[in-house]
């Protein structure tokens, strides 16, 4: 994932054992979260080394070795995942160092992006692809550009995908491809890396498969080359980052959330009841209170949106519903059902009728 300004069981590597790397437990794993928020991100003396990131990196530049690719980029911990432009690596969330931070991460924000091996390699693989781009310039090439569009494009604050398009790959969640050409480009690279030719057939007749096919071209032709920009610079790596663990979340937190119009009631109003026959039904609000993580989630992979977000919205709805002292009718199954569209269209209507947010 590129920004203009900086811009998801493997056998462990051969070359570098996890275990060699493995120091001592750092002293605030075992912190309670009010202490651990205190911590100046810059103290948390973290390293690749040694832990599970380690290990995908090694796997991925196995991808690439079998590939015959000499350019392996760089890797360092930051706030996010970003490649920032002209530079041939990446940024990894600093979460993903630790379990305790990974914890810390989805108390706050009720989900850790990456925070699985086949989520994160699939990340890790999409920006290998910004860092190939940017090691070789290929963004600068005529045929690069008309399969792509120009990488000069402004990046939207959201974009309108296309759920059905075949013109392009599908890697990550969202049809992130259709965001902007980088990183329509860089999501044609993960699916080459990973899928060892297999894409021919799964594309097949997809028109997608062209930029599959010069990416193929592309690499057999720079493989064995040394890249023109050779930088190991690291934007805002993590130690040098003097906010507090607290601060960085009280300011994503402020970024992901979503200003929602209150006008719950008529919705609300549809699905459950106030009738006095229905009294002695279960209270919508504790119905809502019950299901609100399996709704947040499922809505969550529907709209692409954070569930920090979905939850801040569905603790309203839960307080609306707790003053309107509205009850539960109807089969359980269908009623969560029902609420999950709900707040699905009430986020599809807050991201400009379908589109998705670019965060990077």
């Amino acid at each position: 994932m590129k920004t203009q300004v900086k811009h998801k069981k493997k056998r462990a590597s051969k070359r570098t054992p996890l275990n060699r790397h493995r120091g001592k437990r750092p002293k605030w794993a075992s912190w309670p979260n009010e202490k651990l928020l205190n911590m100046r991100m810059c103290d948390l003396g973290i390293k690749i080394e040694g832990t599970p990131i380690e290990q995908y990196i090694e796997q991925a530049f196995e991808e690439l070795e079998r590939r015959k690719i000499r350019f392996r980029p760089h890797f360092w911990f930051s706030e996010e995942w970003f490649t920032p432009d002209g530079i041939p690596g990446a940024a990894i969330p600093f979460y993903l160092a630790h379990p305790r931070l990974m914890r810390l991460e989805r108390s706050q924000m009720l989900e850790v992006e990456g925070g699985s091996q086949e989520t994160c390699m699939r990340i890790i693989r999409h920006e290998i692809g910004h860092t190939i781009d940017h090691a070789y310039r290929l963004h600068r090439r005529r045929r690069w550009q008309q399969l792509f569009g120009k990488s000069s494009k402004p990046y939207p604050e959201f974009y309108k995908p296309r759920a059905y398009s075949k013109n392009y790959v599908l890697h990550l969640d969202f049809w992130y491809a259709q965001s902007h050409p980088d990183e329509d480009f860089a999501e044609t690279f993960a699916v080459w890396l990973r899928s060892k030719g297999l894409w021919r057939k799964r594309y097949q007749g997809w028109p997608a498969l062209k930029k599959l096919e010069y990416v193929d071209e592309l690499m057999q032709e720079i493989a064995s080359k040394s890249p023109p920009v050779k930088s190991r610079a690291r934007i805002e790596p993590v130690d040098r980052i003097h906010k507090t663990l607290r601060e960085y979340y009280e300011q994503k937190r402020a970024r992901y959330s979503l200003e929602y119009p209150d006008f719950y009631d008529h919705d609300l109003r549809r699905l459950f009841s106030d009738a006095p026959e229905d009294a002695k039904n279960e209270a919508a609000a504790s119905f809502l209170r019950r299901n609100r993580s399996e709704v947040r989630r499922l809505v969550s992979r529907w709209t692409g949106e954070y569930q920090y977000a979905l939850d801040l919205v569905l603790k309203e709805m839960i307080g609306r519903c707790s003053e309107l002292k509205l009850r539960v009718v109807g089969p359980e199954k269908q009623l969560k059902m029902d609420f999950a569209i709900l707040l699905t269209v009430q986020t599809m209507n807050h991201l400009h009728s379908g589109r998705h947010r670019v965060d990077m």
